[in-house]
C-alpha cells in the first residue's frame, strides 16, 4: 500500500500553520537578544510544489530509553524512502515567537502519546547573516546527546522553510516560573538544582568547542519531570577545544592514627589530583550578541571574547535566581550596559561598612538576638560557673593590697582587674601584682 494512502502530499497541507485551537497562547520572551529580529511574515504557499527534504534519524544513546524515538521510527516506517516528512506531522497550535522562527507544538499523526516542538524558519524574510545563524543552530542541535540540552528527532526542508523537530516541555520556560514565586525568585535549594543541572549543560557544551552566549531564565525550558533543557542555539559559536588531563599534587595533612610513626611527627603528604579539561580556551569573537542584563563586559566593549562569557552569564543567572532581578539592571539598556562595562566594583548601596557591627541584626524565625550588654559590664561578665573563682581570688586581692599600703581592714577598698583603688592612693598596676602575689616591693 502507498504512503500516500496514509498522509496526505504536501502540496495539500496548510502550511500557514493558523491553529483553529480557540485556546491558542503565544508566549514570548520578555528580554530578546541584542543584533537579532525576526520578521513576522506568514508561511505561504505560492508554490505548486513543495518538495520536503529530512535529515537521516540517528538514534542518540543517552536517549534509547525516550518513546519518541520509537515513534519517529514508526512514522518513518511508513515512508517510501525511510524518512520523515512534515506531512507526518499533526500542528496543533503555535507555543511562541523566537528570534528567528516560530515554535509550534504539534505531534505525530495517528499517534497521540507524544508531543514535538517544531521550529519553523522562513529562509526568504532573514538576511544572510541571520541564515547562517538557522544553520549553525541547526548543526549545534545535530551534536547534542545531553539530558538537559534537546534533542533534534528531525531537519525538514519544505520549499522555503526550515523545520526542527525537538523536544517539547511542558512546564514552560524559567522566566515564566520566576514570576509566579513571592519576590520573583527562589529558594535556596531550587536555586541550586537548576543551577546544578545549568551548569553541566554548559560544561557539556564547552566540552563540544560550543560557546552558548545566551544563557538566561527565559532559554532555559523545563521539561515534564522538572529538570532543565537549554534551548536556542543560534548565537553560539563554535571553536576548536583540545581535552586534556591536568595532573597536580598538593599536600594532605596525614589521617589521626597515622601522625605520629617510629621517629615523630609525620611530614604532610602529597596527593595528584587530575581533572579532566576540555575547554574551548581559544575560542574567540568579536560579535556582540546576547542580552543585555547577561553581557560580559569583554562583549560590552567590543574587543573579543571568548568561553568566559557563558561563565559570567552563569553568575548572572544564579544572582537574578536568588533575588529576582539581575546584579547591573539600571533604568535602561544603555545605563545596564554603563554599569556592567564600567571599572568600579560591585557596590552594595546603603551599607555603610565601616559601621556594620552596630546595625541590628534582622529578625528571622528561629534567631534568638539578645539586648547587647553595656560596654563596663559587658567586658567583665564571667560565666556562672567562674563566679567563685572569682569572689575568692577578689577577696585574696583586697586583703594583700590592704597589707602592703598600711590601709585599715575596716577602710573600703575597691579593686577591679588591671588596678587597685583606695579612699588614700591608687597604686599602679606593678605594685598590686607584687602585693597579691606576696612579691617583695
Amino acid at each position: 500500500m502507498d504512503e500516500e494512502n496514509f498522509y496526505p502530499p504536501d502540496s495539500e497541507l496548510d502550511l500557514s500553520f493558523t491553529s483553529s485551537t480557540s485556546a491558542a497562547t503565544t508566549a514570548t520572551s520578555a528580554r530578546s537578544s541584542l543584533a537579532l529580529s525576526f520578521n513576522e511574515s506568514r508561511l505561504s504557499t505560492t508554490s505548486s510544489t513543495t518538495a520536503t527534504t529530512s535529515s537521516a534519524v540517528h538514534l542518540r544513546p543517552h536517549r534509547t530509553s525516550d518513546p519518541h524515538w520509537s515513534a519517529i521510527k514508526a512514522a518513518a516506517t511508513l515512508s517510501s524512502d525511510g524518512l520523515l516528512h512534515l506531512r507526518h506531522l499533526k500542528i496543533l497550535r503555535r507555543l511562541g515567537v523566537g528570534n528567528l522562527g516560530r515554535v509550534f507544538l504539534c505531534r505525530l499523526r495517528d499517534y497521540d502519546h507524544a508531543n514535538f516542538a517544531l521550529k519553523v524558519v522562513n529562509r526568504d524574510s532573514l538576511t544572510s547573516k541571520k541564515l547562517s545563524h538557522v544553520q549553525i543552530e541547526a548543526e549545534i542541535l545535530s551534536l547534542l546527546d545531553h539530558p538537559f540540552l534537546p534533542t533534534l528527532y528531525a531537519r525538514l526542508e519544505v520549499s522555503h522553510y526550515t523545520c526542527l523537530l525537538i523536544d517539547y516541555c511542558l512546564n514552560g520556560d524559567l522566566h515564566s516560573l520566576l514570576r509566579k514565586q513571592p519576590g520573583n525568585h527562589l529558594p535556596v535549594d531550587a536555586v541550586k538544582f537548576f543551577a546544578a543541572e545549568v551548569l553541566v549543560a554548559l560544561e557539556y557544551l564547552h566540552a563540544l568547542g560550543v560557546v552558548y552566549r545566551d544563557l538566561k531564565p527565559e532559554n532555559i525550558l523545563l521539561r515534564e519531570d522538572g529538570h532543565v533543557m537549554l534551548s536556542d542555539f543560534d548565537l553560539c559559536f563554535k571553536a576548536d577545544v583540545d581535552p586534556k588531563l591536568e595532573s597536580w599534587a598538593h599536600k594532605v595533612e596525614p589521617t589521626r592514627n597515622r601522625r605520629c610513626g617510629c621517629f615523630g611527627y609525620r611530614q604532610p603528604e602529597e596527593e595528584v589530583v587530575s581533572e579532566f579539561v576540555a575547554e574551548p580556551t581559544t575560542a574567540f569573537s568579536r560579535s556582540c550578541v546576547g542580552t543585555h542584563e547577561y553581557l560580559a563586559p569583554e562583549l560590552v566593549s567590543g574587543n573579543g571574547h571568548g568561553n568566559g562569557v557563558d561563565w559570567w552569564a552563569f553568575g548572572v543567572l544564579v544572582y537574578e535566581l536568588l533575588y529576582g532581578t539581575t546584579p547591573f539592571k539600571g533604568g535602561s539598556k544603555e545605563a545596564t550596559l554603563r554599569n556592567i562595562a564600567s571599572t568600579r566594583g560591585l557596590r552594595f548601596d546603603g551599607i555603610k561598612w565601616p559601621l556594620l557591627r552596630t546595625y541590628k541584626p534582622p529578625e528571622v524565625r528561629g534567631l534568638v538576638v539578645k539586648a547587647a550588654k553595656s560596654q563596663l559590664t559587658g567586658a567583665f561578665s564571667l560565666p556562672k560557673r567562674r563566679r567563685w573563682w572569682w569572689t575568692g581570688f577578689n577577696s585574696i586581692i583586697k586583703r594583700n593590697a590592704a597589707k602592703a599600703y598600711g590601709t585599715k581592714q575596716s577602710e573600703k577598698c575597691r579593686i577591679m582587674p588591671g588596678y587597685a583603688s583606695t579612699e588614700k592612693s591608687i597604686p599602679t598596676p606593678v605594685t598590686i601584682s607584687k602585693a597579691v602575689f606576696g612579691l617583695r616591693i
